[in-house]
């Protein structure tokens, strides 16, 4: 079974395969938001108050940090 990165941008939600972005589990958060940018053909700045989640199955979630208040 392939890990996937669930991405949450511009009110969308899709999942892309770590595999296809050539990250891993493991990836540091910086990758994860420079090859989102890269697929999404943005600026990584707009990925800037985005965190990644680490799933215990190996998938990722990129998502705009909650704020509260």
């Amino acid at each position: 079974m392939k890990n996937l990165l669930h991405v949450r941008f511009n009110g969308q939600s899709f999942d892309l395969a770590l595999e296809t972005l050539d990250l891993g589990p493991d990836s540091s958060e910086r990758e994860v938001k420079q090859r989102v940018a890269t697929n999404l053909e943005v600026d990584v700045a707009r990925l800037r108050d985005y965190v990644v989640d680490r799933h215990a199955n190996g998938n990722l979630t990129l998502r705009p940090e909650a704020v509260f208040g």
